[in-house]
Parts: C-alpha cells; sequence; structure tokens
C-alpha cells in the first residue's frame, strides 16, 4: 500500500515535471521568445515541487535521491545540448546544477525533523523571488547598479525584497512576529541574491534564507 502511494505520488511530480520542461523547450524551439524567459519559466515552474512534494507526503530520501539525478542532469546538459530551455542563455552558469543541489541540502536540514515549511520558504525564495527579479529587473530595470561585476537593477532588487517576505509570510502564517521574520529574511536574500556569479545565488539564497528563517523562529515563537 505505502508503495503504491509514494508511486503515484512521483508519478504525479514527475508528469508536471514533464509537461513544465516540454513547455519550455516548445518556447525555446519554436517561438522567438527570449531564452532568459524559457530558463526562468522552468526556474519558477521547478519550484512548486516541494509543494507537491510536501502535499503528497514524499519521503526525505526520495527527494535526495531526485535532487542526486538532477544534479546529474544538470552537469550533463553544460556539455551536451539536452535542455537548451534551461542552460541556453549564452552565459557561464552552474546555477541549474546549485538548485539541484540545494533541494537536498534543504532536505536533509529540515524534512524529516518537522520542520518542512522552511525547505518550502528557501526554495519559494529562490524560484519565484530571484525568478522573478531576473525578469522585472530585465524588462523595467532602469535604475542600475554593480556589485562585484553583477549587473543588477533596484527594481529587480525590490522585486526579490518583497517576493522573499510574502513567500515567507504565505508559508508561516501571518502575524507581527513573522511579519518582522520575513522582512529579515528576505533583507538578507536580497542581499545574497546580488553576489551571483556563475549561479551560485541558486544555493546561497535558499540555504541561507532558509536557515535565517528557522532560528528567527526559534527565537521569535518560542
Amino acid at each position: 500500500m505505502y508503495l503504491n502511494i509514494e508511486f503515484t505520488s512521483i508519478s504525479i511530480v514527475t508528469i508536471y515535471l514533464v509537461i513544465l520542461l516540454l513547455i519550455a523547450e516548445i518556447f525555446s524551439r519554436y517561438s522567438q521568445t527570449d531564452a532568459e524567459l524559457t530558463r526562468k519559466i522552468v526556474h519558477i515552474g521547478t519550484g512548486n515541487v516541494i509543494l507537491l512534494a510536501w502535499w503528497l507526503n514524499i519521503s526525505q530520501d526520495i527527494i535526495i535521491f531526485a535532487s542526486i539525478i538532477a544534479s546529474l542532469v544538470a552537469i550533463t546538459s553544460y556539455f551536451f545540448p539536452i535542455l537548451p530551455s534551461v542552460n541556453g542563455i549564452g552565459r557561464k552558469s552552474l546555477g541549474t546544477l546549485f538548485y539541484a543541489i540545494s533541494i537536498g541540502i534543504l532536505t536533509t536540514l529540515f524534512w524529516q525533523t518537522g520542520y518542512k515549511q522552511f525547505t518550502a520558504i528557501g526554495i519559494l525564495i529562490m524560484s519565484y523571488g530571484d525568478g522573478m527579479a531576473a525578469l522585472i529587473g530585465q524588462k523595467y530595470g532602469k535604475n542600475k547598479y554593480q556589485v562585484l561585476g553583477n549587473k543588477k537593477s533596484w527594481e529587480g532588487s525590490l522585486t526579490m525584497t518583497i517576493i522573499s517576505i510574502f513567500v515567507t509570510l504565505i508559508i508561516l502564517g501571518f502575524s507581527w512576529q513573522n511579519l518582522m521574520i520575513a522582512s529579515i529574511v528576505g533583507i538578507f536574500a536580497t542581499i545574497l541574491e546580488t553576489f551571483s556569479s556563475i549561479g551560485i545565488d541558486n544555493l546561497t539564497v535558499p540555504v541561507i534564507s532558509a536557515i535565517i528563517a528557522y532560528y528567527l523562529s526559534q527565537i521569535y515563537l518560542y
């Protein structure tokens, strides 16, 4: 019975990911859609997997195994053009690999200890916050700044902060204590996102944001 439930859960997540990648590949191959946009479709959409895993109660071992497989696929895709919608952006980045690694780390830290919400906070801040910040910054970012060679916009950074706060509040629930936690997390996530050389923010943003949210929750709520 348990194996049947696990198989069904994994099948649902797999179908979702396949549909997401197909949509991105279709946009990449058969339309004039910017490569950065299709990459962000995958970046944002993949984040929802952690919500499916939470809802379907998928085990820690399976999520970690999936993150290892995703890491291997990411490494392979840097040498062979198997996922142009993910890596075809004309610049050197290990973001997809770091994305997969961060999921494994956050699952190891929080999934089996009864704090799945912090795994979700980290992943969703990365997927929605970082993803939307890049899109808004690219389209509407008029006020630029630069940190250690990384070009950013104030519009994109503000988007990152707002969405990080919003994600944290939705998952933890609204209260003045949680608003304080979410605001601190949002500020740190934005600072970390500015240091994005070779896609390292896909590792630092989710992991450090989740850890900050966890420890602040222990301080403010307990």
